[in-house]
């Protein structure tokens, strides 16, 4: 027993996000283990984002040390087999640091990660924040489901609807297009689940249609209902699924506040609910280009977005490129060409690169899974 007794003198490091439920899941594994875990929020330290993708060659998150080993995310964690696992945790019991350790934040870098911004994406970041916060707290301990009648009882839920009706005096038309993009991302995603705090998630397609056509923030003076937002104003005023036209007339004034093009990367940045989640939340207009490449290679390294099959020429994606082929150039070519380009260097990238320089590739669409994350 004597050398257990001893406090352990390495640690365990886990790069995460607020709201991710994998990092959830994984922080709860780690947790069971007796041996130091410290958590790094890279949504409040993306200085760190680069370094974490260097270190691991990985666009999601949770990213898990022991020491300096690198386990991988949450699946990876799930899978270790127990004799492994036993090895991991003695040598952060046993071993001091090593010297090129995972990094930690500098302790005086400052909570807030945006620079001067105006009301309206200062608003937008913080509803998200918020809305994320209450999703954190009330997530089960493996990360599967929220308890959204818990969450709606939560104080804190007041005063996120008491912020949302600040949106009605946002003024939209003086927003620059990155500005734009930020501001309708983390709405669209604060809105989703304010939706289903009120109305509770939707079981069918018919609901699903109805959810995403009647639930809506007045902004700036105008309805945008999430079929608003992400047809409307992401997708450049483009026909939605299973729509006739385009959600926006020539006279409807919430057109000047579209954008002018159907913007491809915001499909990785809307509500992913894929097995690693991107190491962003929060979208700010700085840099809200290469946030959202990092959404999108953070999507795409998952299964449930792209497998690879050599042996059949054949690649498998999620159905967000069948519903929304046209944002992606139209044709099953261009389709595979942005995908490679939007990739980050990896296995699954070579042998797509492969498949499609044999020519003839078989392009097929993987089931969705639309259920819900809601434990009652």
């Amino acid at each position: 027993m004597g050398e257990f007794e001893k406090s352990p003198l390495g640690r365990v490091t886990v790069y995460s996000i607020q709201g991710c439920p994998h990092c959830v899941q994984a922080k709860a594994t780690l947790g069971r283990l007796a041996v130091p875990v410290r958590d790094v929020d890279i949504g409040r330290h993306p200085e760190l984002r680069a370094r974490v993708k260097e270190l691991t060659g990985r666009s999601t998150v949770p990213q898990i040390f022991f020491n300096g080993v690198h386990v991988g995310g949450n699946d990876d964690l799930q899978k270790l087999d127990a004799e492994e696992l036993q090895r991991l945790v003695n040598l952060v019991k046993e071993e001091p640091l090593p010297a090129d350790a995972p990094p930690l934040p500098d302790d005086d870098q400052s909570e807030s990660t945006t620079g001067e911004t105006d009301g309206a994406s200062e608003l937008s970041l913080l509803l998200r924040e918020l809305i994320l916060k209450l999703y954190s707290e009330h997530l089960s301990a493996d990360g599967k489901s929220v308890d959204y009648k818990g969450m709606s009882a939560n104080p804190a839920f007041q005063r996120y609807a008491e912020l949302a009706i600040q949106l009605q005096r946002v003024e939209l038309l003086s927003l620059s297009r990155e500005e734009k993009l930020a501001f309708f991302i983390n709405i669209y995603n604060a809105l989703v689940i304010h939706g289903y705090l009120r109305l509770g998630a939707p079981t069918n397609m018919w609901q699903r249609y109805r959810f995403f056509n009647y639930v809506s923030y007045l902004i700036g003076g105008e309805v945008f209902t999430l079929q608003d937002i992400e047809n409307g104003v992401l997708r450049g005023n483009s026909k939605g699924m299973a729509q006739l036209r385009r959600p926006f007339s020539k006279t409807d004034p919430r057109l000047q506040v579209a954008l002018s093009d159907a913007e491809p990367l915001i499909h990785f940045a809307l509500n992913c609910g894929a097995k690693g989640c991107p190491p962003i939340k929060t979208y700010t207009p700085q840099d809200i280009d290469s946030q959202l490449r990092t959404a999108a290679e953070a999507f795409l390294e998952n299964d449930d977005a792209c497998v690879v099959d050599s042996g059949k020429k054949e690649v498998r994606l999620s159905q967000i490129f069948k519903w929304y082929k046209a944002d992606f150039g139209g044709t099953d070519e261009k389709l595979l060409k942005w995908i490679v380009e939007h990739m980050g260097d990896s296995p699954k990238k070579t042998s797509l690169q492969g498949v499609i320089s044999d020519g003839k590739t078989k392009v097929s669409f993987l089931p969705y899974d639309w259920s819900s994350n809601s434990s009652h």
